[in-house]
């Protein structure tokens, strides 16, 4: 895509929308290279970059997607995270009756920034990014030129810069048949899925506005030990860094923009407006990121998104998509839709977090890899079109968003750096770069 015309559709391909295909995710929507990197069977090995909560679960699930998968190789930054996570995921195993299938000496655990470097260097297949998603580009990137299949989580950028990074390599891996795998886990919802196709086959008719909440509570805070460096303690809490975070309406409320998109059948909006910023969040060792988000997402066609995302304790919560078209409605997180015909999804999904590494782990296997890089990468952009509309006060175009040339995430770190600037915004002040 080119850097001068960016389009809102797609990257990498056509979008299946046009043709009358339903973009669900997985197999739906996979990008086919004539042959992967690792097909068959056999046994695959399995690295994790990132053992936090997300992380360790992400390995458990990859683990439980097929007998033959081996969790092989582990880094973190910090030694108490990656200790800790796995010998959760250990324990979780032996309770499958899977423990021959975790295999991680100490040898093959790594600590620091470069811990994916040496998790890469012990010819892992497969390798799970559930870092703070200011290191994905570099992640993503390094990976895919090792040829090794990539489940990276969301969102994979904190910049426009990093976007664009992200781009070139999943275009890369689709020529390579590199598979890379989304953490957008609504995508692997069969319940998401269903309604979303009744709704791409016009269920509701023509839609007109679509509401899109992540409205929920605070999250954890790591309480400051007096030996870590300025730079350690950023990451320790990268959550309150827009650097590090993307801010949460793309840390969490991207699920819900990814949502708004996958049901106008990958077109994304033309631009953005919003409002928000700090009310309860406001000690210091939140960093700089909001609190609260409301925009405005305008489509070519005149539908309008109302995205809003708020974490505040002791409010009203709510964490839903709502679609308003010609014909009727929908309440996506309920799969129901009352239309011309009333619908409601009957059977049981799946764990959608299980679901994402089973297709992913069975595509590698059947030499057909799964390439979701064309709405992780648009997904993420929309978040940040929506951050940059509220942090300036400004209207942002898709095509301001997709050039700007901010860049919030440092190429190289070590811990004795000194960690990026980090000022809160203020709309009407702060530039848009």
């Amino acid at each position: 895509m080119s850097t001068t015309q960016p389009s809102r559709r797609s990257f990498l391909k056509p979008s299946a929308a046009a043709s009358g295909a339903v973009l669900s995710s997985g197999s739906l929507s996979a990008l086919r290279a004539a042959s992967p990197v690792h097909q068959g069977g056999g046994k695959l090995k399995v690295g994790i970059v990132g053992v936090g909560g997300r992380g360790s679960g992400a390995a458990l699930q990859s683990i439980m997607a097929d007998k033959e998968n081996v969790l092989y190789a582990a880094g973190d930054a910090f030694v108490d995270r990656l200790e800790g996570g796995l010998a959760v995921v250990q324990k979780s195993a032996e309770g499958a009756g899977r423990q021959d299938q975790f295999q991680v000496p100490p040898e093959r655990r790594f600590v620091g920034l470069d811990a994916l470097d040496q998790v890469l260097a012990t010819g892992v297949d497969v390798v799970l990014l559930a870092t703070p998603p200011g290191f994905r580009p570099m992640q993503i990137e390094r990976a895919v030129e090792k040829g090794v299949h990539v489940f990276a989580e969301k969102p994979i950028a904190t910049d426009a810069p990093g976007v664009r990074r992200v781009e070139k390599a999943c275009a890369l891996a689709a020529k390579k048949g590199v598979s890379v795998v989304s953490g957008l886990c609504y995508r692997y919802h069969d319940g998401r899925r269903a309604t979303v196709q009744k709704l791409q086959e016009g269920a509701i008719g023509e839609i007109l506005t679509m509401q899109g909440n992540y409205i929920t509570g605070e999250l954890w805070f790591r309480p400051v030990e007096e030996n870590w460096s300025a730079l350690q303690k950023q990451v320790r809490n990268w959550l309150y860094y827009t650097w590090l975070s993307c801010d949460h309406i793309g840390e969490q409320h991207i699920h819900t923009l990814d949502m708004l998109a996958w049901i106008k059948g990958d077109v994304y909006p033309k631009a953005a407006t919003s409002l928000g910023g700090r009310q309860k969040r406001t000690d210091p060792k939140f960093g700089n990121v909001y609190d609260h988000f409301s925009t405005t997402y305008e489509w070519e066609d005149g539908t309008r998104g109302i995205a809003q995302c708020r974490q505040q304790n002791n409010c009203w919560r709510n964490v839903n998509e709502y679609i308003y078209g010609t014909e009727g409605k929908a309440n996506v997180f309920d799969h129901k839709i009352a239309g011309k015909d009333r619908w409601r999804y009957a059977d049981k999904s799946r764990n959608m977090y299980q679901a994402e590494h089973d297709e992913m782990f069975a595509a590698i296997r059947a030499g057909k890899p799964i390439n979701n890089g064309e709405y992780m990468c648009n997904s993420t952009l929309m978040a940040i079109m929506g951050r940059m509309a509220a942090y300036t006060g400004k209207r942002i175009t898709w095509e301001q968003a997709h050039d700007s040339q901010e860049v919030l995430m440092p190429e190289l770190l070590t811990w004795d750096d000194t960690p990026p600037e980090a000022p809160i915004a203020i709309p009407g002040v702060t530039k848009f770069i």
